[in-house]
């Protein structure tokens, strides 16, 4: 779906599970989508988009680091990282956080701190959006967040930064 969206000749999921990616393999892989190990991640990738959503929190804050630079090292000069994360400003994402299992070992990055992180590794920020604000039950309330994106109420935000040249 998303590289029909941004109509991408070809796309790379990543991730640490083999288990994970076999399943990817099965239900999404074709000619122009592939899975791959993160430790097969190289840097003469030159991707034009990476994007995240949800990771950056289950990575040890001092494992970060080589994390961005991977990510950094495996875009071509002006690709852009999409950094998406779970809100620590919003009160309805801890809540949520503090239930579900998977989300144990999570360590929240505010808006603030992804900011400060992405800068110091390199990368140019290019806005900071935060999207999500209305539950299902207000669905109908979603189009708002078209105005409002840049208040920092979403359970989620986005930090959309580019590679310099």
């Amino acid at each position: 779906m998303l590289q029909q969206v941004l109509s991408a000749e070809s796309s790379i999921g990543v991730d640490v599970s083999p288990k994970s990616l076999d399943i990817a393999r099965v239900t999404h892989a074709s000619e122009r989508i592939r899975f791959e190990l993160i430790s097969d991640v190289r840097s003469d990738w030159q991707m034009d988009l990476v994007y995240c959503n949800g990771v950056f929190h289950h990575i040890a804050p001092d494992a970060r680091p080589e994390a961005l630079a991977m990510i950094r090292d495996a875009l071509k000069p002006g690709g852009l990282f999409a950094f998406w994360e779970n809100n620590a400003w919003n009160p309805a994402t801890r809540y949520v956080m503090s239930r579900c299992p998977f989300d144990e070992d999570a360590i929240l990055i505010s808006p603030r701190e992804a900011n400060a992180m992405l800068r110091k590794a390199g990368f140019e920020v290019v806005r900071t959006d935060f999207r999500f604000i209305f539950p299902r039950a207000l669905r109908s309330l979603r189009k708002l967040e078209d105005f409002v994106y840049r208040l920092p109420l979403g359970a989620q935000y986005q930090v959309l930064c580019r590679k310099g040249a």
